[in-house]
């Protein structure tokens, strides 16, 4: 009997002790707090390991700079009136005899429809002879052409009409209503109008982007500044391209949260707090709210500010804690700004661990005791 027992123990103590090694190989999400840490360069590690307060929200808070420059920004609004390469231009031309130069056997107006605006910018008029148009309004071009038929032919009366826009146009693209080439009118001179000549964006307003290739210049604005910013609605040019895109930044969230994915910017400006509550917030279960990281590669300038250093050359790999159980926490992480790129990991509770452990531990001590009721039996 003495001896059953002794086996039952023995079973019992090596399965106790199989537990126990099984135990440092628990399955979890990630690191805990204390790995994390032992990687700063404070430990001799190669991240800089940084408490987030005031301070580093406010010197962090970098968004990016989107806008167009003073070369777009001071380029004026195209007159209405003026003619280009490429428009459609009709004139009607009078003559003061019956017999006239351009006229039909008895007729005195004579019209010519469509007279295309060739790609310097020239148009060739009967007895007026090769004349330059683009640049002109359809007033100086009608003075010109009566100067140059008047000395053959007795006060002609001339009448120029521009089809606007078919050598003023631009084309839009993307993620817009209404993709196609339009023409620049008068109603829609300006980028916001002639989004809305299109019908406007197809995505959320929050995350679209606009960017305008003009030659060899780009630019791009948020559409939430175009509208806030009068200097940002720039005048348009014959042959820009308009795209309209949804912002393709985003995060990647790991950890004890509500779901682990890479998850696009829904906003120009996405704090920590947001960022969070976007994946479904921290698991209640098993999360540490003292334990909240951002994972960031962070340029040389910002980094510096951050450490209070001037030595720090290239992006730096930067750890960023928030403990939202501190009373300013919440605040703290409302301020902070997450940035393209960025990791947001949440470290599993201390206590997760041990309950892993326990269950761990109390499966193989189930199974002594069930091994001893047979010994017994």
């Amino acid at each position: 009997m003495k001896v059953t027992a002794k086996r039952g123990a023995r079973a019992a103590a090596l399965i106790i002790l199989v537990g126990m090694a099984a135990a440092c190989a628990l399955p979890r999400s990630g690191p805990n707090r204390s790995e994390i840490y032992s990687g700063s360069v404070q430990r001799e590690g190669d991240a800089f390991v940084v408490e987030v307060n005031d301070y580093v929200t406010r010197a962090t808070a970098v968004v990016p700079a989107l806008g167009f420059s003073e070369a777009f920004q001071n380029a004026g609004v195209v007159g209405s009136d003026t003619i280009n390469a490429g428009d459609t231009l009709g004139l009607t031309i009078w003559e003061n005899v019956d017999d006239g130069l351009l006229a039909s056997q008895g007729m005195n107006a004579t019209s010519l429809t469509e007279v295309q605006v060739d790609g310097a910018g020239y148009i060739f008029v009967p007895y007026a002879g090769r004349i330059k148009a683009a640049g002109n309004s359809p007033e100086a071009l009608r003075q010109i052409i009566t100067a140059k038929l008047d000395t053959q032919t007795p006060d002609p009366q001339v009448l120029v009409r521009r089809i606007a826009g078919d050598g003023s146009t631009v084309s839009l693209m993307g993620a817009i209503s209404g993709q196609g080439v339009y023409a620049i009118e008068r109603p829609t001179r300006t980028l916001s109008t002639m989004i809305a000549r299109a019908g406007g964006v197809s995505i959320k307003a929050e995350v679209a982007r606009i960017t305008v290739k003009r030659g060899s210049q780009t630019g791009s604005v948020w559409l939430r500044d175009l509208y806030d910013n009068p200097r940002m609605d720039i005048a348009l040019r014959s042959g820009d391209v308009i795209l309209v895109e949804q912002d393709t930044r985003a995060f990647t969230a790991l950890g004890a949260t509500g779901a682990q994915a890479r998850v696009p910017f829904d906003s120009k400006n996405l704090s920590a707090l947001e960022a969070i509550a976007t994946v479904g917030g921290l698991s209640s279960q098993i999360a540490d709210p003292k334990g909240v990281f951002i994972f960031r590669n962070e340029p040389a300038e910002i980094a510096n500010i951050v450490l209070g250093r001037d030595d720090l050359i290239g992006a730096q790999r930067m750890v960023y804690v928030l403990n939202l159980t501190k009373p300013n926490g919440m605040f703290v992480a409302r301020d902070f700004v997450i940035r393209d790129g960025d990791t947001v990991y949440v470290t599993e509770a201390p206590y997760v661990q041990w309950q892993k452990v326990l269950s761990a531990l109390t499966g193989p001590l189930s199974t002594a005791n069930t091994l001893n009721t047979l010994a017994g039996n």
